[in-house]
Order: structure tokens, then sequence, then C-alpha cells
């Protein structure tokens, strides 16, 4: 499908602006407010505003998760394998770098050590096993000989008329006309179809920001599940980015909306189950900590560290 350039945009919709004055806590003092959104956390709210809230707001930190750890851990091999030459892009080579990444890792989260006993020789034995055998399977899916990414674990970041879009992509890929090929890797199942819009969902706001950034429509999005050995592929086009870029204005405008009146309703759901604040919510008997001061500010710019109030100068 050949790429249609970025003309053509609909007009700019304005989001009205949040009045506020930073009040100062300790020099220096905190930036202009910047609206930031990445796709995860556009997903939580979408998902729950309540859980919005929990991770934006209150910063309730989750538990460290095995699943969530290991997949960090081959994220982590599967982007330091292209270091090598292509020809010494082998499984062995790259099950020798699972180990050292790992402790990479827990250099900057030490937390991780709960997850394996490293006591347990056996148990040990398990947690690398276990990630070998999804990167071994990533080898059944792509041949790492053949490909050259243009980037890894790129940070992308555009404006959408004044909210700003950001995120990580794990791979991009440029054909030798310059076509993009936005690669992600899951290390879990593919989803059924009734969870595969969100997973998509993921990759459009990728392809939406590096239109943005770079004015071409990316040729390919793609989704490797290491799960189960399965890739999903979808051809973007300007119809369906302009969409998304529809949907984020009116989602970054519900934010606003919930900021201003401090009203994150919980949205009951299966995903429930999988919740780290459950216990914590209405829907399930549980109740909420008191917003903190500055909630308003905290919600739309995450990096705010100081109190807000209404300006009158």
């Amino acid at each position: 499908m050949p790429l249609v350039g970025a003309t053509g945009v609909s007009p700019a919709v304005s989001v009205p602006p949040v009045s506020v004055r930073r009040v100062s806590v300790a020099p220096p003092r905190v930036p202009c407010m910047v609206a930031a959104l990445s796709p995860s956390r556009a997903s939580d709210f979408m998902q729950c505003p309540l859980l919005y809230r929990f991770r934006v707001i209150d910063k309730l930190p989750s538990a460290p998760s095995p699943a969530a750890a290991r997949g960090t851990l081959v994220h982590s091999v599967l982007e330091r394998l292209f270091d090598l030459p292509a020809d010494g892009r082998t499984i062995e080579a790259a099950s020798a770098l699972v180990e050292p990444q790992w402790q990479a890792l827990l250099e900057g989260e030490p937390e991780l050590a709960d997850l394996v006993d490293a006591t347990d020789l056996a148990a040990t034995a398990s947690w690398f096993g276990d990630a070998i055998a999804l990167i071994e399977r990533w080898f059944t899916l792509e041949d790492p000989t053949r490909l050259e990414p243009a980037e890894r674990e790129l940070y992308v970041e555009t404006d959408l008329d004044g909210l700003t879009l950001r995120g990580y992509v794990d791979r991009l890929d440029l054909t030798p006309g310059g076509e993009m090929r936005v690669v992600d890797y899951k290390t879990g199942r593919s989803p059924s179809e009734l969870f595969e819009a969100k997973a998509l969902f993921q990759m459009k706001f990728y392809a939406l920001v590096l239109w943005r950034l770079r004015g071409e429509v990316p040729r390919m999005l793609q989704l490797v599940y290491l799960g189960n050995s399965e890739i999903v592929r979808y051809s973007p086009d300007e119809a369906a980015l302009l969409a998304v870029e529809r949907k984020l204005k009116a989602l970054w405008q519900a934010i606003e909306t919930a900021a201003m009146t401090g009203d994150w309703r919980p949205s009951k759901s299966k995903l429930c189950d999988w919740c780290d604040h459950r216990a914590l919510c209405p829907e399930w008997g549980g109740t909420p900590p008191p917003l903190p001061e500055g909630a308003a500010l905290l919600a739309l710019d995450p990096r705010a560290s100081a109190a807000v109030v209404p300006a009158d100068d």
C-alpha cells in the first residue's frame, strides 16, 4: 500500500487551557505544565479512570510481576542482540546475554531480586530457561541475521495541539526507500478478538506520532507474540490515524474533566482480576485514599510535584 503524506490533516481542535499557578516547594521552581500522554496511560484511563488516578496521581506502586520482569528481560536481550554483527546473532549468542542482562536490570531495580531466589539453583535455572525459551521462539519468527533495525528502544514525542504524545518503540525498521515498519515484542500470547483492538491502539498511537514527526505514515505495524509464536500485522492509513488523533483529543478532554472535578470513577470489568489496587476500589468494597494536594496538576502533568491552586493573577 503506497504511503500518503501528512497533507489534508483536519484543522486542530484546541483543548481548553487549565488555569494553574505553580507553588514552589524547593528550588528550582516547578517548570511550566506539560500535558503528556503515553499509550499505557491512555489505555489505563480507557480501561478505568480510577486506575489512571491510582497510577498517575496517587503513584501507588505495583508489586513486581514475574511475567512483567521476564518480559523486560527478553526485550533487553533482543535489543542488545543487534549490537552484534549480523552473522553473530545466533540463538547461542542471545542465550548468553540473558544472565548479564538480568544482572543489569537488577542494578536499576534491586527489588526484582525478590522474584528469583539466587540461592536456589533449580529456581534460577528455571527462570533463565523460561526467558531463553521465549527468545528461541522469536528466532522461529524473525531472522536477526537479515535485519538491520534503524532504531531500537526509540523514544518518540510529538505535540498534538498542546498535548505531548510520547512513548518508546521497541524497534523501527526502514526499507531502502525509507518506508517504516514499527515492531513491538510481546512475551505473552496474542489476544482474542475482544482485546485485539487494545493491542493495536498502542501501535496506532506510535504510528500517529511517527507520522507527525516524519511526515509519512508507517508502512506496517507488527506485533510479535512470543507466547504462542504469532505475528499480527496491520497497515495503517491516514484515515485510521486521524481517527486515533480524534480519539486522543476526546480522551484528554475526559481526563481534564476528571482532573478538574476529582471524579475518577471506577469501571468494573474482567480486567479487575489483574488489578494491583482492587482492595482500594469502591466497586470491590474498598476506599481510595484522599486525593493528594495538587491532584489536578498531577493528573495533567505527571512530572509535577508541587501543589496547584486556581490562578487569579
